[in-house]
């Protein structure tokens, strides 16, 4: 059994060593511990019944009415079982709570975010405060990832 839930301080250094090793194939952007800290509040994890976190995710406020899901990591050992699925349907029930009107991601993983209910858009109607973060990027400025969004 997984629980979906909102991360705790205690999570921080788990949710740290998640992305950290999810950034070697430059699935996620890498973020400092002292981010994770400073943005815990963005996070939600996925915890196993033995209590370990297998996966994180965060909804991140961008702009006015408009929110992304980033950082969204699932240990290797539990792809597969909508993990990753629960925990962005968590972040979108979120962005609904807060009066959130689209939420976007940029992504390699297209196919997963479409059977969410996200669409492809074009990059140039996000703001351009949120490719602040792409310069910390391995691939940047050859950018390999799709802007989505969905309308709630």
């Amino acid at each position: 059994m997984v629980q979906i839930r909102k991360a705790m301080m205690r999570d921080a250094k788990d949710i740290h060593l998640i992305i950290k090793d999810r950034t070697k194939d430059a699935m996620v952007l890498p973020r400092p511990l002292n981010s994770i800290y400073s943005h815990l509040r963005d996070f939600f994890v996925a915890e196993d019944d033995s209590g370990q976190i297998i996966g994180c995710c965060a909804l991140a406020i961008s702009w006015d009415f408009l929110a992304e899901v980033r950082s969204l990591v699932v240990v290797p050992e539990a792809r597969g079982s909508n993990i990753g699925a629960a925990m962005v349907h968590a972040c979108i029930q979120e962005a609904r709570d807060l009066g959130v009107k689209d939420v976007f991601v940029l992504t390699n993983i297209e196919k997963f975010f479409a059977k969410l209910g996200f669409t492809e858009t074009d990059k140039n109607i996000l703001p351009q405060k949120i490719w602040a973060d792409c310069i910390n990027c391995p691939m940047f400025p050859d950018c390999d990832e799709i802007p989505m969004v969905i309308k709630l």
